[in-house]
């Protein structure tokens, strides 16, 4: 992955953001931040990522929403917490790593071919749509959007697990889905409510 070196300028800033984030759970204490970089040294995955835990924590307060949404840094967390246990200021940049995939995820901001925000999405979808999800179903459709080709790849290993009772086709359900729908719509307009 290549890294662009960009100035950033006042004009790009986005201050409703940068209070959205300071307001955020997990954010409250995003002001406190040293930039020491023991974020960046702690986690395992920083190699890969466009912006290192410390730099997307800045971007992040001063209200550069768009590098922060669209960045791959927040898709490749894995929620080990290192970056929070090692934090001398107690950030829980973990929680923050959550609020802003929600929020790229709810502005269209993340990258489009990408598995994580795919899969998150596709398993959002099946459970609002059924009460639950059939594995089979939603390994399918997460590789027909972003690598059909790698599908034929697992072939061998889908045919194993179907032979075995490991995965099924038939689409399951659960009863009063209605009521599932009201409880996640019910999460859907409290989260939109604390965005503002």
């Amino acid at each position: 992955m290549k890294l662009k070196r960009v100035v950033k300028v006042e004009a790009e800033r986005d201050p409703a953001f940068a209070l959205w984030i300071s307001q955020t759970v997990g954010g409250e204490r995003i002001r406190h931040c040293l930039q020491c970089g023991l974020c960046s040294g702690s986690c395992p995955l920083s190699l890969y990522m466009d912006y290192t835990p410390r730099r997307l924590m800045h971007l992040s307060r001063e209200g550069f929403k768009e590098e922060v949404l669209s960045s791959y840094t927040i898709w490749l967390c894995t929620s080990c917490y290192a970056c929070m246990v090692e934090c001398p200021k107690k950030i829980n940049i973990t929680q923050l790593m959550y609020a802003l995939k929600t929020r790229a995820m709810q502005e269209h901001f993340y990258p489009k071919r990408f598995a994580i925000p795919v899969l998150a999405r596709e398993f959002s979808r099946m459970i609002r749509g059924s009460g639950r999800i059939t594995e089979s179903r939603l390994v399918m459709r997460v590789f027909v959007k972003t690598a059909i080709w790698r599908l034929l790849g697992f072939s061998k290993l889908g045919l194993r697990l179907f032979r075995t009772g490991r995965m099924r086709l038939a689409r399951e359900k659960v009863e009063k889905r209605s009521d599932i729908v009201t409880l996640l719509n019910a999460v859907d307009t409290t989260r939109k409510e604390l965005a503002r």
